[in-house]
């Protein structure tokens, strides 16, 4: 079966921006749910309030995300005709919409490539329903405040971190970001002058308490310089705090 589409599902009108999509009688938030096959995850999110609409391909992801506005993309990484990370590398090339990896997989390289692709978390599977909805409204709620306008655009010096376009200006010029690189950014931005841990900036990108081999930390950071900085070796905007981590120079 190519396509599944959850069909008794009210449709969605516009473009995947990254807006909210709610059905207007029931007001819940809409999910997009892109599994090779379909699991007992459609029915589980529905009673716990999602309006969910289902694709069992790359491809029909593709198509149902260009028709409709979902609140959120939950994806696995095994889909027919297109991979889970390409499906999310395009997602992200057009849209903000959060986007959930939820795999079997417990490789760090897939995590890791999830996350450089634009996903804003990876989940592995099994994982409890009630843990798994906890996460979404967590994000959506985290997104709502940044929709709002507390703390959307950050300025550090001759930074800005814009949270709602996901864009680092240097002197008002764009600087091309990773998501992982932006993530810290946001991070770092939030309390300039104050030092964050290399835990804690891990935690930040994986979106969890894994954290992985925290050496990637020290090679996101000396790309972030690189973009950043005349002359990274000397007098750096991002402040190594030896033995610790690093801080944004306020």
């Amino acid at each position: 079966m190519a396509t599944a589409i959850d069909e008794g599902r009210s449709e969605l009108a516009g473009r995947l921006d990254g807006d909210a999509a709610f059905n207007q009688e029931t007001d819940r938030p809409s999910v997009l749910l892109v599994e090779s096959e379909l699991s007992e995850l459609n029915y589980a999110l529905d009673i716990e309030g999602f309006l969910v609409s289902t694709a069992t391909d790359g491809p029909a992801a593709l198509q149902l995300a260009a028709e409709n506005a979902f609140d959120l993309v939950l994806l696995d990484l095994r889909l027919p005709k297109l991979s889970g990370f390409e499906v999310c590398r395009r997602l992200r090339l057009i849209s903000t919409v959060r986007i959930v990896i939820y795999s079997d997989s417990t490789a760090e390289a897939d995590r890791v490539r999830s996350l450089e692709m634009g996903a804003d978390d990876f989940l592995t599977r099994p994982l409890s329903v009630t843990e798994l909805t906890a996460r979404i409204r967590a994000m959506l709620r985290r997104r709502d405040l940044d929709r709002r306008g507390q703390g959307a655009v950050r300025r550090v010096g001759p930074i800005t971190v814009d949270l709602t376009r996901h864009e680092v200006r240097l002197d008002g010029n764009i600087v091309p970001t990773t998501p992982s690189e932006f993530k810290i950014m946001a991070l770092l931005s939030e309390a300039p002058g104050r030092a964050y841990s290399r835990t804690e900036i891990m935690q930040e990108l994986w979106q969890s308490d894994y954290v992985g081999d925290q050496r990637a930390c020290d090679i996101h950071i000396q790309k972030l310089r690189r973009k950043l900085d005349r002359d990274p070796a000397h007098n750096s905007r991002i402040v190594t705090v030896r033995g610790y981590g690093y801080k944004i120079r306020g």
